[in-house]
């Protein structure tokens, strides 16, 4: 059975989402990054980034969210665009524009704006366009596109997803005036029962929501240094 490595943070959770539409049989081993657990030799030895997610499937170890998703992708036959170079391109792009671009970008809008301690309003306006730039990308594809890579819902859409529950909180509040696509997109994608079951894993582990001194030291142990 399909070993899986879970937070409930973006990056986890469109793995679920993956799951979840495929239906595949997977046993979940929560991770509470909050309490360092990323950072546990059992968990390292599966994941050396000490980051969720992580996935095993019999003699595959994967550890980045957008390799995961490919790899099921393609195991299972699902979740694919039409088999043609052109198709297969675009997957490629957007997944890989995802994976190197949406993801750091908001992760790091999340971090300054909310987590990192001050001097810090350089590191937020830099983030904070560069995220804001990324899914101005995303808002004009979906703009001219229903799914990401046209009528076909694939793993793209679900990387997306992964990312656009949380953007009101690095973009604000206001970001959907901005992103009414991003907006019909996440909605279309958080009504399909899966997304829903994926969601609903939260609820059945218990993480740590205290953003204390420990869980400071834990997830952002270069912040040590600081202090030295």
């Amino acid at each position: 059975m399909i070993r899986f490595y879970y937070h409930p943070s973006p990056n986890p959770t469109k793995v679920a989402l993956f799951l979840e539409e495929a239906g595949l049989s997977y046993e979940v081993v929560p991770i509470d990054t909050r309490k360092g657990e990323q950072h546990s030799a059992a968990f390292t030895a599966v994941n050396p980034n000490a980051k969720t997610p992580a996935l095993v499937d019999g003699d595959a170890v994967l550890f980045d969210s957008n390799a995961i998703l490919l790899y099921l992708a393609e195991k299972t036959g699902s979740f694919l665009p039409p088999d043609t170079p052109a198709d297969r391109a675009q997957l490629l792009s957007w997944l890989m524009f995802i994976a190197s671009g949406i993801g750091p970008y908001s992760g790091q809008a999340v971090h300054f704006k909310h987590f990192a301690p001050e001097p810090k309003a350089y590191a937020v306006n830099r983030y904070d366009f560069e995220a804001q730039r990324h899914w101005n990308l995303v808002e004009a594809r979906l703009a001219k596109h229903r799914y990401m890579l046209g009528d076909v819902y694939t793993i793209v859409d679900m990387a997306v997803w992964g990312w656009a529950r949380a953007v009101p909180f690095f973009l604000g509040a206001q970001a959907w005036e901005a992103l009414p696509n991003v907006k019909r997109h996440l909605d279309v994608i958080s009504a399909r029962p899966a997304a829903q079951r994926a969601e609903a894993l939260k609820t059945k582990y218990t993480f740590k929501t205290e953003m204390d001194d420990d869980a400071r030291r834990n997830m952002f142990p270069q912040n040590a240094r600081l202090t030295v």
